[in-house]
Parts: C-alpha cells; structure tokens; sequence
C-alpha cells in the first residue's frame, strides 16, 4: 500500500514534522543508508532541502516553514520510491552533497561518496606542504567528476584531467564542471584507466575505481544495484583495475608525485595481492586501511 493512499501526515504541516514522518518511513523500511548519508534523519532533511533548493547543512532556518502543495506531493513522491523501490535518494533528487559540495547525479554514474574527498580537504600534509605548487592532476576512474572539482578548489594552480571509460558518466562529469564553470581548468577524457593518457606527467593522481569483489557484490544491499556495474565490480578478489594501477602510475607521475587511490573495505584482498608493496595508509573519520598514498622514488 502506497504512502501517498495512508500518509498520516498533512501538507499543513511544518517542514519539522514532515522530517519526523520521513525519517519515520525510512526506519520503517529494511533500507541501507550508504550513499551520502548513514542514517534516516540526515536523509530525509535531504529530501526536504532538495525540494526547497537549500544546502541541508541551512535546514533549521526552515522548520516551522511549509511545503506548497506541488512540493508536499514531490516529498511523498520521493518517499514513497525510496522506501518501496529501494532507489538510493540521491538518484531521487538528482543531487549529492559531498564535503559541502553539491553534484548533479543520475543513474549512469556512481553517486559520490569517495573517503578521498575527507583527505583531500583535511589536507595530505607533509607530503604536500604547498597546495600551489601542484601544477598537473590526474583523476582516474572520475565518475561524477566530483573529485576533480573538489581537487580544484583545494589546488588552484592545477590543470586537471578528469577520465572515465563510461559515456554515461563522462556526461555526467561535464554536466558538473559546466555547473561549477570549471571548463578551463578540468578536462575530460574517455579512457580506460591510462591506455589514453598522453605520456604526460603528474604531480598528483587520484582514483576511486571500482574495487567490489565478487562474493561481496552478490550481497550487496539492493540499493546499489541501481548503480552501474561497472563503477562497482574490481574481479574476483576486487584487485583487477587496481592491479593495471599500481603496475602502471609511476610512469605518469612527476618526481616525488603522489597517487592517492581508494580501496574500500578490501584491504585484506590488497595485502594478499601485494604483499611486497607498503603504501602509506591514510585515514579518514570512519576509515583506516580505506585510502593508500604512493609517492614515486619512495615506494
């Protein structure tokens, strides 16, 4: 039975309670919160600040405000499928917030949620102590392209180049920097990792590439199986595209650059297929052994 048929609620009411029933709702439901946010109530004051066009973190200036009745019916609306479908709400509101910064996403790419962000605004100090001097970034497996905008905000001297192999994501990727008018400062390119790139050197090269093993991808909550495949799938042990990068980045990499590259949860299966490697493993809030830094002539 839909929400819209037995809601409780009344489009009179303050944008507070309609926060209060959505994350009633979402607990409700057997759902997994991963994509942005890791539990009810952040999702949906996400939901209410998409329909309201106001960054969530503002929320508490709107609480005794109300929804128009076009916007109440858009809120149960997005309720209704997250709860029933099991659409991650991201793809609902064609929006994610990341460190502050919002995207546009859809389902041809992979809704943004790197631990490389974390590091890259705490900062990866000492192993860059200037953020001016890195000139040349390279973002791998780009997505949403959400990485290398934030990139170039954090470094505002860099040229960046922005690759993926996927169409759909490249779009997606292009849609973001055209909404940040980055067009000058970030590329984008199709490639499938570094068969592309041009022998072109770089200070720093990040990648959040796809890293799922196999067992885990068939027990993945249903959520992300609205994300494409191809974001998510690493092989069998997970290490397969992460493998062509650690046998391949110091070609491309400057003199004592970096490559900063996401793992996920597969750290175990990381050791196993290198055990003779020793990156430095950097943590983020929630992570320790999620985000490896490798610096050429050191590693």
């Amino acid at each position: 039975m839909s929400i819209n048929n037995t809601n409780p609620i009344s489009k009179s009411k303050p944008i507070k309670e309609l926060i209060r029933y959505a994350t009633y709702c979402l607990d409700k439901e057997n759902l997994f919160f991963g994509h942005g946010n890791d539990n009810s109530l952040d999702e949906a004051i996400c939901i209410i600040s998409n329909i309201l066009g106001i960054n969530p973190d503002v929320i508490d200036k709107y609480l005794d405000s109300t929804l128009s009745s076009e916007d109440f019916h858009k809120f149960l609306n997005i309720l209704e499928r997250r709860t029933k479908l099991y659409i991650p709400t991201a793809y609902l509101t064609n929006e994610a917030w990341l460190q502050g910064y919002n995207f546009y996403i859809d389902e041809r790419a992979i809704i943004p949620r790197s631990f490389i962000s974390e590091i890259l605004i705490n900062g990866i100090y000492p192993w860059i102590k200037k953020t001016e001097n890195i000139k040349d970034i390279l973002d791998l497996c780009t997505g949403s392209a959400c990485l290398a905008i934030i990139s170039s905000f954090i470094f505002p001297n860099a040229q960046i180049l922005a690759s993926d192999i996927s169409d759909d994501a490249l779009q997606i990727a292009k849609k973001n920097i055209d909404s940040y008018a980055l067009q000058d400062r970030i590329a984008i390119k199709k490639s499938n990792l570094f068969e592309k790139i041009n022998n072109k050197k770089y200070d720093l090269i990040i990648c959040n590439p796809p890293y799922v093993n196999k067992i885990s991808m068939e027990n993945l909550p249903k959520e992300y199986k609205h994300e494409p495949e191809i974001a998510l799938y690493g092989g069998s042990d997970g290490m397969d595209i992460i493998n062509t990068i650690i046998n391949t980045y110091n070609e491309y990499l400057n003199d004592n650059g970096i490559l900063l590259l996401e793992i996920g949860n597969e750290y175990k299966n990381f050791k196993q297929r290198f055990p003779d490697l020793y990156p430095i493993w950097l943590t983020t809030a929630t992570t320790e052994n999620s985000v490896l830094l490798l610096q050429k002539n050191i590693a």
